[in-house]
């Protein structure tokens, strides 16, 4: 860990200044491409045709809108229109459309209505989600394994993520790690059985709102609730082995957190089904969704627009996508398997000493994140791992206690070697509108 030098007495001032010449060098980037032609002109029709043949939009904003930020601020500039716009999160855009409708006051200094405010918005509150991931991080790390040199280096290594230039673009994968680093901060919170009984149950209602907002991020918040359900069982057992009113309270804060999470999925599938399944028959159909068991638009665009399903992804021109998310599906299985197997305890020399009274919650991060990434393997457009990755905190914490050990430390520097190069690169093609994304 000597490796990446930092001031022991202002650690969180190290980090900023750390995560600021980092986003320094990948906007640099980003910025350095508009000497090139774009790989696709999706982008400038896109501002062409939501703010007008004149739009006014910064070189920052049109290099960092690319793929997916584009339905983003489509939504965020007009809601959302079409069907297979539900597969993206609503959270961000109207985060974005809460920012501008905060400043609004100021927007006439930057132009009138073909100022494109949205993407700069949508950068803005990334960014700074990004930074709180970092020091949340920071926090958690500290909180779990009391070793302020390991929760420094696992901070470092979020802010090197391989997510790269799109934990700045308007993405949802920065305010997801931000809103999952602080559930899980205040989960552990709860799970302190040295915490009193209604500081437990505000962190456990707190972590569930958290990681609810997370999800109207990104759907694969819903695996948080795996956290809930494990405690809720352990809970449950200790009840009927000595029932209190204390334990009952946090057993029901516990339900009621994971139903937050839920919520983070549910509602907003919900207003879609009053929107396309509550029509009057005369003017339309249902949807083929509206019919179902579960009728979820969410999975039946992911499908049906977006070809996502169990092995749909499994095809011979897919294979370089596979090959290039291998390095990170490696790291996070390797993780969380060797995380798991020791039950978090230093029975390898690349996994952490855990607090015992937060063993169960270590394992079971350990558990959802090797599932994200099995899942990314069988499921998912499998190149986003490298986006989904950033939040998760199990293998940042390997990495960093790999650096610290002599016999794994060469492991560790390469591996940060990578997330370097990866991040640089991969900013650069992003930027370029071109693959992968």
């Amino acid at each position: 860990m000597k490796l990446i030098p930092y001031d022991e007495s202002r650690p969180l001032h190290s980090l900023v200044a750390v995560f600021t010449a980092w986003k320094g060098f990948l906007l640099a980037i980003a910025l350095g491409t508009t000497v090139s032609h774009d790989y696709d002109t999706s982008t400038s029709l896109f501002f062409q045709s939501l703010y007008g043949s004149s739009a006014n939009a910064s070189a920052l904003a049109t290099r960092l809108t690319r793929w997916d930020a584009l339905y983003f601020m489509k939504a965020a500039r007009d809601g959302y229109v079409y069907e297979q716009q539900w597969a993206f999160g609503a959270a961000l855009p109207l985060s974005v459309r809460g920012i501008l409708w905060l400043f609004k006051p100021l927007t006439h200094l930057v132009g009138g209505d073909d100022a494109a405010l949205e993407p700069l918005a949508a950068i803005a509150f990334t960014t700074l989600s990004h930074l709180i991931a970092v020091l949340a991080l920071y926090r958690l790390t500290l909180v779990l394994f009391g070793n302020k040199t390991l929760a420094y280096v696992a901070a470092i290594l979020h802010i090197l993520s391989p997510a790269g230039l799109f934990l700045s673009a308007p993405y949802g994968e920065s305010p997801f790690a931000c809103l999952s680093f602080i559930g899980n901060l205040l989960f552990a919170t709860g799970v302190q059985p040295s915490t009193g009984i209604g500081k437990r149950i505000l962190a456990f209602l707190g972590a569930g709102i958290s990681f609810g907002l997370a999800t109207a991020f990104r759907s694969n918040g819903l695996f948080s609730g795996l956290l809930f359900a494990v405690e809720a069982i352990r809970g449950l057992l200790a009840f009927l082995r000595q029932p209190s009113i204390s334990r009952l309270a946090l057993l029901a804060s516990l339900i009621i957190g994971g139903l937050c999470i839920a919520a983070g999925s549910v509602v907003p599938q919900t207003v879609a089904w009053f929107r396309y399944c509550k029509v009057d028959l005369v003017d339309a159909e249902p949807r083929p969704w509206c019919s179902r068991t579960v009728p979820s638009i969410y999975t039946f665009v992911q499908a049906y627009y977006w070809d996502n399903g169990f092995l749909r992804y499994w095809t011979p021109n897919q294979l370089p996508l596979f090959i290039l998310a291998s390095p990170v599906l490696t790291l996070l299985i390797k993780s969380g398997v060797q995380v798991i197997s020791s039950r978090g305890q230093n029975l390898s020399r690349s996994t952490p000493v855990v607090a015992e009274s937060h063993h169960t919650f270590v394992l079971t991060l350990a558990a959802i994140q090797t599932l994200v990434a099995v899942l990314a393997i069988t499921n998912f457009h499998v190149q986003i791992i490298t986006r989904l990755a950033s939040g998760y905190p199990v293998w940042y914490w390997w990495i960093a206690n790999s650096l610290g050990n002599g016999e794994t430390r060469k492991m560790g520097s390469g591996v940060v070697v990578f997330m370097v190069m990866y991040a640089g690169i991969q900013g650069g093609l992003f930027a370029s509108f071109m693959p992968p994304a």
